[in-house]
């Protein structure tokens, strides 16, 4: 038996080398982000649409929404403070895209990382509306470096009036005011003398695209808040096939859009580390995610595939020579928690930190804020991330300590009892009923606990499972450096040997887990679990072998923290004196007996 799960576990770690290799093999290296280009504004005289003129057909497939460029007259206006610099468009009278001044495209380069750069709308533009939407040519009414307002008339009949604006740089902000926001008004003016019913309209969010060649687009989706709960449709569920679909589950084809009715407070689309949330002064009435087509990165052939989300909201009949208005808050910029929290109706819940089940279940809506909070705190004493994540590392292994300590006695004791157990064990192995039984009377007669020693992996499976949930999203951590690692967001490859990468974080704590094995005593003297317990290390190493370096660097570090720890108890720890047994009543304790016949 014990050959043969030896077996098992080798043919499991070389099927988990096999898929690694398999996986870095199909996976080029991250290509380099050309910067944002900005269309060289021409001035023209603005058209006049007609209300109702029937929209032109999109030139992608009926599986995609299509991706737009910019007409070659378009006007561009900036508004810029010391953080965005939001690039407007008469074309639509919308946000072309945003530059965010703070968070460079690639690394050490001056040019900003630019939201909805590759876009099928504009942010904010109408679709869905013959005469608003993109193609429409809005009248540039007035400029400043701080607002911008857009001005159009369909068949003399209604007039339309778009306005954004920005804070300043020395603009005192309320609560739940951001640098980051812009405010949208758009207002209608009937300029007849009857009553004139508007069709619903549907406002773009924007496109989020993948990074690179490497973001798989886990993290791609458009979601929203109703007032109770919260929804996001993640870029899968819209690409169709999978596994399940192989063998008759699900729709094996690809959904051009999905789309869903209620009220929605706030809207977002986002990417890992960037988002884009539209919070309405009226909630809208439902919102929809699409597919998007975008060029295939430089040196691949597969698909390059983003999302883009709309959400609808109902226009009010204009009474004659009346105006109607609706407006909303929009924030474009990073998912940093500490400025999202501070928005209203819990925008910060972009960060998805319970996005799984087991991330539910484990806490991680609690435990990730609070470790984020935590390593804020940390980095606001010595500002490097890296130490940030070393003190805040420290921090929890003194906060757990009691119950490690509570855990290292209990293992010694419950190593103590293996020679009674395995006597137990040899005398019941065909009446489990009985071998039961006798166990946990050698555990009640020494006051052992046999889960005493689970109590510190139980306390740090969900401190795990929360940091890596608030690396997802955590876009502070993109591209800072520590040590030999010049992205913590990202493995930290130093070199590739025959196209597999060598990222020496992962393998550091996989020599921790080793030492601490080694270190700390053993409460089973069965083979299997000891077997099991040896591949542990090399099965969690390949696991997180591509993961980002700041959750193996947490792990390292917890694992040296643990090392120095169990030494010190080892060392200075006194095993603590077996409690005087009395007589079994029930089942007996060989162990006992055995004893007594040798004495007598």
């Amino acid at each position: 038996m014990d050959k043969k799960n030896t077996l098992i576990g080798v043919a499991l770690m070389a099927a988990a080398i096999a898929f690694l290799i398999y996986g870095n093999s199909r996976t080029p290296p991250p290509p380099a982000l050309p910067p944002a280009t900005t269309a060289t504004p021409a001035p023209g005289a603005p058209a006049t649409p007609s209300l109702g003129a029937p929209a032109a057909p999109a030139a992608a497939s009926s599986t995609f929404a299509a991706l737009v460029s910019d007409d070659a007259e378009a006007r561009v206006t900036t508004l810029r403070n010391a953080y965005v610099e939001v690039r407007l468009s008469d074309f639509g009278g919308a946000v072309r895209e945003v530059a965010f001044l703070k968070y460079p495209a690639i690394q050490d380069q001056p040019a900003p990382f630019v939201f909805n750069s590759l876009r099928a709308d504009p942010i904010l533009a109408f679709a869905e509306f013959p005469g608003l939407d993109r193609k429409a040519r809005y009248e540039l009414v007035s400029a400043s470096a701080t607002e911008v307002v857009y001005r159009i008339v369909l068949e003399n009949r209604v007039e339309v009036t778009r306005r954004y604006s920005i804070h300043s740089n020395d603009a005192t902000l309320k609560e739940g005011d951001d640098p980051y926001e812009i405010r949208h008004e758009t207002s209608f003016r009937n300029l007849t003398d009857q009553t004139i019913a508007l069709p619903r309209a549907a406002l773009s969010l924007g496109t989020a695209a993948p990074f690179s060649a490497l973001d798989y687009g886990q993290y791609l989706n458009v979601g929203f808040f109703n007032g109770e709960e919260f929804q996001f449709n993640e870029r899968s569920e819209l690409e169709g096939g999978g596994f399940l679909a192989g063998m008759g589950f699900g729709d094996p084809n690809p959904k051009p859009q999905i789309e869903q009715m209620g009220s929605v407070v706030w809207a977002t689309v986002k990417n890992q580390f960037f988002a884009s949330i539209l919070h309405l002064d009226q909630p809208g009435i439902g919102i929809v995610t699409r597919r998007v087509e975008l060029p295939p990165f430089p040196g691949t052939t597969s698909p390059n595939i983003g999302v883009a989300g709309t959400v609808r909201v109902d226009l009010k009949a204009l009474a004659p020579q009346a105006t109607e208005s609706f407006g909303g808050d929009l924030y474009v910029g990073p998912k940093e928690y500490k400025r999202l929290a501070s928005l209203p109706n819990q925008q910060d819940r972009v960060m998805q930190f319970d996005r799984y089940f087991f991330n539910r279940i484990l806490l991680s809506g609690y435990v990730g804020p609070f470790l984020l909070t935590l390593m804020h705190s940390a980095y606001d004493f010595i500002p490097s991330w890296g130490w940030a994540i070393v003190l805040m590392t420290l921090f929890l292994k003194i906060i757990t300590l009691p119950f490690t300590l509570a855990a290292s006695r209990a293992a010694k004791r419950m190593q103590k009892l293996q020679p009674q157990l395995q006597v137990v064990r040899e005398k019941h192995k065909d009446n489990p009923q009985k071998l039961n039984q006798a166990t946990m009377e050698i555990f009640k007669e020494n006051k052992v606990n046999p889960l005493g020693g689970c109590l510190p992996i139980l306390i740090t499976i969900p401190l795990f499972v929360g940091f890596f949930a608030m690396l997802q999203s955590a876009s502070e951590l993109r591209y800072a450096s520590f040590l030999w690692a010049h992205d913590l967001s990202a493995p930290d490859t130093v070199a590739r040997i025959f196209g597999l990468p060598l990222n020496i974080m992962p393998l550091l704590m996989g020599a921790t887990m080793v030492v601490q094995m080694r270190l700390t005593p053993t409460p089973t003297t069965d083979n299997l679990q000891v077997k099991m317990m040896q591949f542990m290390p090399i099965i969690f190493t390949l696991f997180c072998y591509n993961f980002s370096c700041a959750l193996a660097l947490y792990s390292t570090v917890n694992g040296l923290f643990t090392i120095i720890q169990q030494l010190l108890v080892n060392k200075f720890s006194k095993d603590d004196p077996a409690p005087a047994a009395t007589p079994a009543v029930v089942g007996g304790n060989p162990w006992k007996q055995a004893k007594r016949s040798n004495k007598k």
